[in-house]
C-alpha cells in the first residue's frame, strides 16, 4: 500500500511538473495600458508615443472615430500586450498580420515595433532571409519598377528628410526587401509601401543597434494568434482598421476568420479544448480588436 502510493505521487509530482514546465515558456509579451487624452493630443502622436500604430489604438477602442480630433478627456485602451506569433522564437520575426515586427535578442530579450508593409500589388512577401548589411544614413537607388509607376523620383535619392528610407537601413538576402525607417511616420501601422517594411525613426535606430549581419528573418503572415501564459489561452484576432483600407478596397467580415481560428486554438490547446469558451471566441473574432482576450483557465 505504501510503495503504491509513492508511486502514485511519483507519478503526480512529474504530471504537475510537466504543466508547470509547460507554461514557463510563456507566449505573451508586455501589459495593457490606459490613456486619458489631453488636449491638442491625436491619436497618431499617443500611438507614436507608446511604440504603437494609430490604427491599433481604434481597433482596440471601437468608439473612437476620427484619429485627429479624439475626445478630450475620454480614457483609452493601448494595447501595449501581444501574443508572439507562432514561429521558432530566434531573430527577427516579421508579422504582417498584426504589423509588426518582432526581434529575439539573443540574452532573450524581446522587442516588438509597428510596422508599415507593401500595399496592394505591391505586396510584401512571405518569406525566410538574413540580414546581409547595414547602413546609416542611406542612399536610396530608386527601383526601375517604381520610376515607372513615379517618375518624379531621381535615380539616386541622398540621405536627408526627403530620402523615404529615413535615417537607417537593414538589408535582407531577400533581394529588393529592407527594414527601414520612413519621412512620413503616419504610415506605420498601415499597407502603404512598395513592399519593404517601415518603422518608426525612433524604432529603426533601436532595432538597428540589435541586430547583427548574418541574423534571421522570417516574414509571415498570422493575423489570429492563440498563446499561453500563467496557465491562461489567449486570443488575439486582427484585422484592417477602415484607415488602413486601401481607395475602393471593400472592407471584409471578420467572421471570415472564424474557422482559421478554430483551427489555431485546436493546435494551441491541445488537450484543454474542452475548456475552451466558444462564445467568447466568437465574439473575440467579430470584434477583431487586437487585444489578448483570455479563452480559457486550467485551474477552472
Amino acid at each position: 500500500m505504501k510503495k503504491s502510493f509513492n508511486i502514485l505521487t511519483l507519478v503526480l509530482f512529474y504530471f504537475f511538473n510537466y504543466i508547470i514546465n509547460s507554461f514557463a515558456l510563456e507566449d505573451l509579451i508586455g501589459q495593457t495600458t490606459y490613456y486619458k487624452i489631453k488636449k491638442d493630443d491625436t491619436l497618431i502622436a499617443v500611438a507614436r508615443k507608446h511604440n504603437l500604430a494609430f490604427p491599433e489604438i481604434m481597433l482596440a477602442n471601437s468608439s473612437l472615430k476620427d484619429p485627429w480630433l479624439p475626445e478630450l478627456g475620454k480614457n483609452i485602451i493601448l494595447p501595449t500586450r501581444h501574443i508572439l506569433p507562432d514561429h521558432k522564437k530566434e531573430g527577427i520575426i516579421i508579422n504582417k498580420g498584426d504589423l509588426r515586427v518582432y526581434y529575439f535578442s539573443k540574452d532573450g530579450s524581446i522587442y516588438s515595433y509597428p510596422i508599415g508593409i507593401g500595399r496592394r500589388e505591391w505586396e510584401t512577401p512571405d518569406g525566410r532571409a538574413t540580414v546581409v548589411g547595414k547602413k546609416k544614413n542611406p542612399y536610396w537607388t530608386v527601383p526601375k519598377s517604381i520610376l515607372e509607376e513615379e517618375p518624379h523620383w531621381p535615380k539616386v535619392v541622398k540621405p536627408g528628410p526627403d530620402n523615404p528610407l529615413g535615417s537607417r537601413a537593414i538589408y535582407l538576402s531577400m533581394p529588393g526587401y529592407l527594414l527601414h525607417g520612413t519621412n512620413k511616420p503616419w504610415g506605420v501601422g498601415m499597407k502603404v509601401s512598395h513592399g519593404c517594411i517601415r518603422l518608426y525613426p525612433e524604432a529603426i535606430e533601436a532595432i538597428y543597434e540589435l541586430v547583427d549581419t548574418g541574423e534571421k528573418v522570417v516574414i509571415l503572415d498570422q493575423p489570429i494568434k492563440v498563446g499561453w501564459q500563467g496557465g491562461v489561452l489567449y486570443l488575439e484576432v486582427h484585422t484592417t482598421h477602415p484607415y488602413g483600407l486601401e481607395e475602393g478596397e471593400v472592407p471584409k467580415s471578420n467572421m471570415r476568420l472564424l474557422p482559421q481560428t478554430a483551427r489555431v486554438i485546436q493546435k494551441k490547446a491541445a488537450n484543454f479544448i474542452e475548456k475552451i469558451d466558444w462564445a467568447k471566441v466568437t465574439m473575440i473574432v467579430k470584434e477583431a480588436s487586437g487585444k489578448p482576450e483570455a479563452i480559457l483557465s486550467i485551474y477552472k
